[in-house]
């Protein structure tokens, strides 16, 4: 029998109606021939609620202990899907992360998976059994609980479907597929029923939060095609996937981050590689780095970091200040505005258009950053969704 993994997000099983509602899509799955593992995120806000609630104890957990109080929400959403499809007469068994086999590095809070050893997901399914797997979480060679930062579901979905050569990967939400805006934001954004890798990684990268990058990633590299669709309907979705020499490289869509922060140091202060080991020794990654001066030698050196996985920002600043004194700063008033597509910076005119919306919106652009297939504009963060709304509307006519 073909092996389906399919993945459901917090929205998807934030109650006990959901949760029964995601039970009889998974028994209609199994009722047409297909083993089925499902993975599942925490039911609704549980993460948010936990983290604020290490937050009253610490303002920076230690990374550990922040893994065995968060992947406690997973647990809570794999048992009682479990028990609701043992109560539809479907047999069903719940595994952590570390029983589904899902080894990562050691890096708390942010780990990555580096291996997948599916024995006993694979003995329960040949038992005829649906197994409900926590997502977002794994155990390190250290034998340590570990999460895979933020949307890590998706990740252990996509892993799974590749270490049990899975027929299909489908990540259920509640919208249906990938759009070309955060519909909340462009009422008039189109479902994209195709993307590439490449093209959904640059997006997920930049803020968009249908799939995480880390998965696309992961799918990529082990050519699993991922299906994005609703929990709630019979939408088509979106399907990315390998797209060899795309005709179409008109702008696939835009997104805007405002979880993040700009560290700016003063190069011909601060050596570069010190910065960068007292980040990564404090877990803070970094989206890109520019800098403004010759060849780094003078002028300063200015690092985009996303701020969902850092959750100690206060005793970050406080760090940066005793560490690096006014040579380096950390600013949270900005953040980024980002067109995907490819042949977007084949030549001047998707910038040149860009820079001149932005100046239509009053939105003073601080920085500019391109590659093959993304056009980011840093501004400061209040005109961010009116930036979205008007590229969209210049890029992709609406």
């Amino acid at each position: 029998m073909p092996i389906v993994v399919q993945k459901y997000g917090g929205s998807s099983v934030a109650d006990v109606e959901k949760i029964r509602k995601v039970a009889r899509r998974v028994k209609e799955t199994r009722d047409r021939g297909y083993q089925v593992v499902v993975v599942v995120s925490a039911m609704g806000d549980t993460t948010d609620e936990l983290l604020a609630l290490a937050k009253q104890v610490s303002p920076d957990p230690a990374r550990r202990e922040l893994d065995m109080l968060l992947t406690c929400g997973e647990r809570i959403s794999m048992a009682l899907l479990s028990m609701a499809l043992q109560e539809m007469g479907v047999p069903a068994i719940s595994f952590t992360g570390s029983q589904s086999g899902i080894i990562t590095n050691d890096a708390h809070s942010q780990a990555r998976i580096v291996e997948v050893r599916p024995y006993r997901i694979q003995d329960e399914l040949e038992q005829g059994k649906v197994v409900i797997v926590a997502g977002y979480q794994g155990v390190s060679y250290k034998k340590e609980v570990t999460t895979l930062g933020r949307g890590g579901s998706d990740t252990t979905a996509v892993a799974l479907a590749a270490a049990l050569s899975a027929e299909s990967c489908e990540i259920y939400s509640d919208v249906d597929g990938v759009f070309s805006a955060d519909p909340r934001v462009v009422p008039d954004a189109r479902k994209l029923e195709t993307l590439s890798y490449d093209e959904m990684q640059e997006l997920a990268s930049a803020g968009a939060k249908v799939l995480n990058a880390q998965a696309v990633e992961f799918a990529k590299a082990k050519g699993i095609v991922i299906l994005a669709r609703t929990a709630h309907g019979q939408g088509s979705g979106t399907a990315v996937q390998e797209l060899v020499a795309p005709a179409d490289t008109r702008v696939k869509g835009v997104t805007a981050e405002a979880e993040m922060a700009v560290l700016s140091a003063a190069v011909e202060e601060v050596r570069l590689p010190e910065l960068l080991e007292f980040l990564d020794a404090r877990g803070v990654r970094g989206r890109a780095l520019a800098f403004d001066g010759l060849l780094g030698r003078e002028g300063r050196a200015f690092i985009a970091v996303p701020l969902q996985d850092v959750h100690g920002l206060e005793a970050l600043k406080r760090d940066v200040v005793a560490r690096f004194g006014a040579a380096v700063t950390l600013r949270e008033e900005v953040g980024t505005v980002t067109a995907v597509g490819a042949g977007l910076n084949a030549d001047w005119s998707y910038l040149r258009r860009a820079l001149g919306v932005a100046e239509e919106v009053g939105a003073r652009v601080h920085a500019v950053h391109t590659s093959p297939l993304q056009l980011t504009l840093l501004v400061d963060k209040p005109y961010l969704k009116p930036l979205t709304a008007r590229l969209h509307r210049e890029f992709l006519g609406n």
